[in-house]
């Protein structure tokens, strides 16, 4: 929902802008859904404009490595302007609004673009930690910035609180960048075995770590032949246990946050690892077939999360 009284009327027309691209994506995890709080429904909006436009320059069909590189180094100059207090675009203009208002640090939109060339130049990934430092750049800077512009917690402080504990899971069980991390790299994992099937074959990389390929006997050539096996399904029932192993890890979030961003939270990560239990009931097989959350799907998660809240 558009709320124009939040944002100056000479940037509704920018705002709107955003909001019709959030609208044009069907997501299996809400964008600043109603039960965000009205006043952060906006700013969300042009964060999530920035990155959706940014990683379409990285898939672009059709396109060549240069090209798409050049796109994102002019989104790139664009962000510096934006910084400046000089946005040339809908966009922009709408992200440094936020960018001022919310006195938010424009670190994590730079990360958000590293991950965006990552997606250009980096087809393969030998390790899951290599995957995990992948998930640094393309996920957790967005928990980070939902966080700041909630008012749950400045984007400097987590940084800080991070690097004090050593990034230590044991040293930070009350640390909110930690719990949100883990649960932007669990939807991120979840969101690369749901697509399993279309990554490789749309142009974006194959996220599978090779090393973990290997471990299951699983080749390349199964993958991109759409090949399944018990093998492959093996590999994908662990790593999708992978993956919900990081949203145990970042469930404690869900209850230090306010309300009602906490119910937010909490259907996004319900939504998560229906995906994942959608994966796991077709025995790890998303090659031929991409597991979706239907209307229904979503209205149990809300009901599960109102049922545990309530208790």
């Amino acid at each position: 929902m558009f709320t124009p009284s939040l944002i100056p009327p000479a940037l509704e027309d920018d705002f709107r802008y955003c909001l019709e691209i959030v609208q044009s994506r069907a997501e299996n995890f809400p964008v600043a859904s109603l039960l965000a709080p009205p006043r952060l429904r906006p700013f969300l909006h042009a964060v999530y404009a920035f990155a959706r436009t940014a990683d379409d320059f990285a898939d672009l069909p059709g396109r060549d490595e240069e090209t798409r590189l050049q796109l994102l180094d002019d989104w790139s100059r664009r962000l510096q302007q934006a910084e400046s207090g000089q946005p040339d675009h809908p966009i922009f203009r709408a992200l440094a609004h936020v960018i001022r208002t919310a006195d938010l640090p424009t670190e994590p939109l730079h990360h958000l673009l590293i991950a965006f060339r990552m997606d250009v130049t980096n087809k393969r990934y030998d390790t899951m930690e290599e995957l995990l430092e992948y998930c640094r750049y393309s996920a957790n800077p967005v928990g980070r910035i939902v966080l700041h512009l909630a008012g749950e917690l400045s984007y400097e402080a987590g940084e800080r609180a991070l690097r004090g504990a050593g990034g230590a899971q044991g040293a930070v069980p009350h640390c909110k960048a930690y719990h949100s991390d883990a649960i932007c790299t669990a939807l991120q994992l979840t969101n690369h075995w749901q697509d399993l099937g279309q990554d490789a074959w749309s142009g974006r990389p194959l996220y599978l770590p090779l090393e973990e390929m290997a471990r299951f006997d699983v080749t390349e050539e199964m993958i991109l032949k759409r090949r399944f096996s018990p093998a492959v399904g093996s590999l994908m029932l662990h790593l999708t246990a992978h993956a919900r192993d990081f949203f145990l890890a970042g469930q404690p979030l869900c209850q230090q946050v306010q309300w009602p961003f906490n119910l937010e939270l909490a259907v996004i990560c319900e939504c998560g690892q229906a995906v994942l239990n959608k994966i796991e009931a077709r025995g790890g097989n998303t090659l031929r077939i991409r597991p979706r959350l239907s209307l229904w799907d979503r209205a149990v998660c809300f009901k599960n999360v109102l049922a545990r809240i309530s208790t």
